[in-house]
């Protein structure tokens, strides 16, 4: 027998203790029971086979109803490259054009306004901006250090067409812009010139989440602004109605689990208008000739969309969109808050029986402004770093999921680890043109080159939290 939290009858004493006090402090909490009831229904596999899920931000958890409403729809008709008007094909293409315009309700944006890219992922939709936006000598791509390593490979396109790349610092160790600092980099936006500025709503090495009043504050002084909004809407709602950025990008497998391979970009259609692709393919073109050594590129988001769409997978991100919404997003956000809280809480009070704290924690150190995402590493009694692929490892035994590293955000690991510029351009020279992650390791003469980190989402309740807290306290020397 279980409680609701999935507690076994071994343990349930020590949990419903801790129950009881967590309760007392996010009452809130009790307003997202509809969750438990969604996880012993649709993710009842990870009870059955004990796993503990925190790693959200890596990837969503699909639910039983998704697979088995999309088997249905294939199973049960006929589907042709959409790419064509005969039956099966036109058949095809309704469903495409129905994910669109579901896309564009979900997060509200006018259909007047935005127009929706189908893409493999947030990755590709990133590409998509970054090679095809019109960098002239004297522009600027201006990102935060807080950037996923898609957005910060944009940089290489810039270049090579001469305009700059800029970074602007985020401070440790709250890992957060200072709102004056950032005004001082939109105001050298160049008049007349393409200015691009690109953010994360939330990081996903720190869980901080970046103001999306930035969006208009950035348009206000001359710049096109990128969304990286991956890590942010699986736990937040998107409201394209009321924030109106000119490109965003996204995954969907992060926000429901399944499908996977199909991202989208969200784009305003002036701005989409802007980009000039440096190629054209199977599906982006109206019209090309060999002879004539000329093309026309189709209009709107047909342009951007290479090849063939994946037009039977696309009608599984309609049902992930209508599974979300069942489990509603404003309440995976609040569980999500009260969850972190409690983890931020519990954690930081963690210590050696020295006093040394157990946590170095890289990021917001309360509920506010964050989302469900802890990057930290455990110090030893001595202070030292322990690890991170040790805890790992010993994480993977006891059936945890977690991830370490770096997670592809090098500017915010950089910064929250206390690693200079000199040291990783000698680094870097010293690789010349390869180099592996245990090369780096080995090269740095730091005690840390990566963190632990772990993340919440729709199906995570307190008997996870909990597991992990007795996990870390394993780490607690006396």
């Amino acid at each position: 027998m279980e409680t609701i939290l999935g507690i076994r009858d071994p343990e349930r004493r020590f949990f419903q203790t801790h129950e009881a006090r967590f309760l007392a402090a996010w009452p809130e909490y009790e307003g997202t029971r509809s969750l438990d009831a969604l996880r012993a229904t649709e993710l009842a596999r990870l009870d059955r086979l004990r796993h503990v899920y925190l790693d959200y931000t890596g990837g969503g958890l699909y639910g039983e109803s998704q697979v088995k409403r999309h088997a249905e729809m294939l199973l049960g008709g006929v589907f042709g490259n959409p790419h064509s008007s005969n039956p099966t094909s036109l058949a095809a293409t309704e469903l495409l054009e129905r994910c669109r315009r579901r896309v564009l309700a979900f997060f509200r944006a006018s259909p007047e306004e935005y127009e929706a890219v189908f893409t493999a992922n947030a990755t590709h939709a990133l590409k998509l901006v970054g090679e095809s936006y019109p960098f002239a000598s004297g522009d600027e791509f201006l990102l935060t250090f807080d950037n996923h390593n898609s957005v910060n490979g944009i940089r290489e396109f810039d270049r090579v067409r001469g305009a700059r790349t800029t970074y602007v610092p985020v401070e440790p160790p709250e890992m957060r812009v200072q709102d004056e600092v950032l005004d001082g980099f939109l105001d050298r936006a160049r008049p007349d010139g393409h200015n691009l500025f690109a953010y994360p709503a939330q990081s996903n090495f720190s869980g901080a989440r970046h103001p999306l009043e930035w969006i208009e504050r950035a348009q206000s002084k001359g710049w096109d602004v990128l969304l990286d909004a991956a890590a942010f809407v699986p736990t937040n709602r998107l409201d394209l109605s009321r924030w109106h950025p000119d490109f965003v990008a996204l995954s969907f497998y992060k926000m429901f689990g399944y499908p996977t391979g199909v991202g989208v970009l969200i784009a305003r259609k002036a701005a989409l208008a802007k980009l000039h692709r440096p190629w054209f393919a199977g599906g982006t073109i109206a019209v090309a000739s060999v002879q004539a050594d000329r093309h026309a590129l189709a209009p709107g988001a047909a342009a951007f969309e290479d090849g063939t769409p994946s037009y039977l997978t696309l009608p599984a991100v309609e049902i992930g969109l209508d599974f979300l919404e069942r489990a509603g997003i404003d309440t995976i956000h609040q569980r999500v808050r009260c969850l972190t809280g409690w983890l931020l809480e519990r954690l930081q009070a963690l210590r050696h029986g020295n006093g040394i704290p157990l946590l170095a924690l890289y990021g917001p150190k309360t509920a506010a402004r964050r989302g469900g995402t802890l990057a930290f590493n455990f110090r030893d009694a001595r202070g030292q770093l322990v690890d991170h692929r040790q805890v790992e490892e010993v994480a993977n035994r006891r059936r945890i999921s977690l991830r370490t590293g770096c997670f592809c955000n090098p500017g915010a690991g950089e910064l929250a680890l206390g690693l200079g510029r000199d040291e990783l351009v000698t680094c870097f020279r010293k690789a010349a043109d390869v180099m592996t992650y245990e090369d780096f390791r080995h090269c740095i003469h730091h005690e840390g080159t990566g963190a632990v980190r772990i993340s919440l989402g729709l199906a995570s309740n307190l008997a996870d939290v909990e597991t992990f807290l007795r996990f870390a306290e394993d780490f607690v020397e006396d």
